[in-house]
């Protein structure tokens, strides 16, 4: 039995820690609910938060440098950005049929007066968004975890080091092993992962309660729907037209991915899959620049969630929208939503302020309230694996062959700590 337990990989203990929290939510909610449970998952999210600056910082500096070629670094960027819009748009209007197919508001009495308190009302715009983007003080970036501009200043000073040649040498032989090092960390942090998720599954149920999702339950249940369509068809052949090996892509993302399903967080996601994303193949300065870039550019499960929300509310309050008007709200969703990542409580932030500016009442945010957890849990799972496609797919149509055998020679369980292969230099 014992030596059974051990060899029980990441995967299986999530996902045992995941079971063992709905129960303890359900069945105990008020130690579920107890600000120790909270403290638990939090410890777990904040070291999972400590890796990122650094990581990123490392990884994309010495990914540009060892390349040697800043025009090879722009064509990744526009093939990128091409590709986070095109499944974006593709996201946004697949909730958009399902809303309308389904119509889960239909029959819900929304009233004017509920209050959305707290709830900021203001979606950002687009030059609030040009204008975030770029960082006034990398070390205020870093701290505040802010990954796009944490991005932008790494590809900045890592184009600088290509620039400069042997001079930046021994700066980007410190970027290497601080990305070296903090891998490692990722190893020594992941062994608080079941524990983490655990609680924070069973706090979430605790808080919120099991029975919540049954007055939205036409709601969740055409989300997830949507949302596992989305993965079959769209992302599907997303692997099939770049030509992407299934079997070891689903073994590099589905422990990102039980991370992000089970606390609601791309970032616990993001070590974890960039470690991944590079093991199958994918070069790491493809790996460094598309999956960070993708939290704030490519937020499919977000952009069908927003599509999928707005037009539930439309319905809940017995507003008629004619599909024109729908359309355009649709445009304005994929214009702000682009600002997600940088805001708290992204998702209702945008919502909050593109249904107030299309008429519709606000009040219908606080409706959603109840059900949110839930639904953000499958948002944020579907974000980190089309970040994930989105690397590998930009990854094959660079030329780089994500090999299977990589993938199989990998630990089954990626706690052990002296496993898996070294990280290679960059061509060039």
């Amino acid at each position: 039995m014992g030596r059974a337990l051990k060899r029980l990989s990441l995967t299986a203990w999530i996902f045992v820690a995941m079971l063992l929290g709905v129960a303890l939510g359900g069945g105990y909610p008020e130690v579920a609910k107890a600000d120790w449970m909270a403290a638990l998952a939090n410890v777990f999210l904040r070291l999972i938060k400590s890796i990122i600056a650094p990581l990123i910082f490392g990884t994309l500096v010495y990914g540009i440098a060892g390349t040697g070629n800043v025009k090879a670094m722009g064509r990744i960027g526009l093939k990128a950005i091409v590709y986070f819009e095109v499944l974006t748009t593709i996201a946004l209007f697949l909730g958009l049929a399902a809303v309308n197919l389904v119509r889960p508001g239909a029959g819900l009495t929304l009233e004017a007066s509920t209050a959305a308190a707290g709830v900021p009302q203001a979606p950002p715009t687009f030059s609030g968004v040009l204008e975030h983007t770029f960082p006034q003080s990398v070390i205020d970036a870093m701290a505040r975890g802010d990954v796009l501009q944490i991005v932008v200043f790494s590809f900045l000073f890592g184009t600088a080091c290509a620039a400069i040649g042997a001079k930046a040498k021994p700066v980007v032989g410190f970027c290497q092993s601080l990305a070296d090092i903090m891998l490692r960390y990722t190893k020594y942090v992941m062994y608080l992962a079941p524990v983490g998720v655990g609680a924070a599954m069973a706090h979430a149920i605790g808080t919120n309660g099991a029975g919540v999702l049954l007055g939205l339950g036409k709601l969740v249940l055409t989300l997830y729907v949507a949302l596992v369509l989305f993965i079959v068809i769209f992302l599907g052949a997303s692997a099939m037209l770049s030509r992407i090996p299934i079997r070891p892509f689903l073994r590099a993302v589905r422990e990102p991915c039980l991370i992000a399903f089970s606390t609601a967080s791309s970032e616990a996601a993001l070590p974890l899959a960039l470690e991944n994303m590079e093991q199958i193949g994918a070069p790491p300065h493809i790996v460094a620049f598309v999956l960070p870039t993708g939290y704030s550019f490519n937020l499919m499960g977000s952009a069908l969630y927003l599509s999928l929300a707005s037009v539930f509310i439309a319905q809940a309050a017995s507003i008629h929208m004619p599909i024109s008007q729908q359309l355009l709200m649709m445009l304005t969703l994929m214009l702000t939503s682009k600002g997600v990542a940088g805001v708290p409580r992204a998702a209702i932030v945008v919502l909050a302020g593109t249904i107030a500016s299309f008429g519709l009442p606000v009040s219908g945010v606080a409706l959603l309230l109840g059900a949110d957890a839930v639904m953000d849990m499958g948002r944020t799972a579907v974000n980190v694996l089309g970040n994930c496609m989105a690397t590998a797919v930009v990854a094959r149509w660079e030329g780089a062959k994500l090999d299977a055998s990589r993938v199989a020679a990998l630990p089954v369980d990626p706690l052990a700590l002296h496993a898996g292969p070294e990280r290679s230099t960059p061509a060039g």
